[in-house]
């Protein structure tokens, strides 16, 4: 089950960085946009357009890769003083009550807007320029569907830490915890000393 998870998270993991470095354009594309306005008085007729649709991008492509660092905000005022049993209820619960149908009707209505927007090859109507808006209206139910496929991922692990008592580590967890191993590793090389064997410590 863990390797499953971990999948997941790997998933929307990749889904994530991947569209960050669409940051790479928009910083470009605004930037050319500032420059040519105000030292050559010549604004673009694209730029507006640009920057919304690889932010949008960018926005919506970030849902499921902060859902499975656990980075959403939450009111954890009371929650992070229960227990990890009473916390994987709750979550539980709003994962059912809230979660699964919103992210059922994003996808249910996002299908419809990417739908009628492909047929149609729009366009943005707010430059001459003609940028085409579909490939982000495209984006709404793909987003729906890898925040449904992440969510699914957090509803076991609320399941899991119902039946243990403990949350199941995240992907991010396990990366960490590497990091911290190889870092120590190149300081013991660094200062020449030789890695612990598996009896020092244990007297045998």
């Amino acid at each position: 089950m863990t390797r499953f998870l971990f999948f997941i998270d790997s998933l929307s993991t990749w889904v994530g960085k991947a569209f960050a470095w669409l940051i790479l354009v928009l910083t470009f594309g605004v930037s050319y946009e500032v420059f040519v306005r105000y030292a050559l008085r010549a604004p673009t007729t694209w730029a507006f357009d640009i920057s919304y649709i690889t932010y949008g991008a960018m926005f919506l492509m970030a849902g499921a890769y902060t859902l499975s660092r656990n980075g959403h905000v939450r009111g954890d005022v009371l929650y992070r003083f229960w227990p990890p049993r009473v916390q994987a209820a709750m979550d539980l619960a709003l994962y059912i009550v809230f979660f699964l149908p919103a992210v059922g009707a994003w996808i249910y209505s996002g299908w419809g807007y990417a739908k009628v927007s492909v047929q149609f090859r729009e366009v943005s109507i707010f430059s001459p320029a003609g940028v085409p808006v579909f490939p982000l209206k495209t984006l709404i139910p793909v987003t729906g569907v890898l925040l449904l496929v992440q969510g699914v991922a957090e509803i076991i692990r609320c399941i899991l830490c119902i039946r243990s008592g403990r949350w199941p580590q995240r992907l991010h967890d396990v990366e960490e915890i590497e990091a911290v191993l190889l870092r120590e590793r190149q300081e013991r090389d660094e200062r020449g000393e030789r890695p612990p064997s598996a009896h020092e410590g244990t007297g045998v």
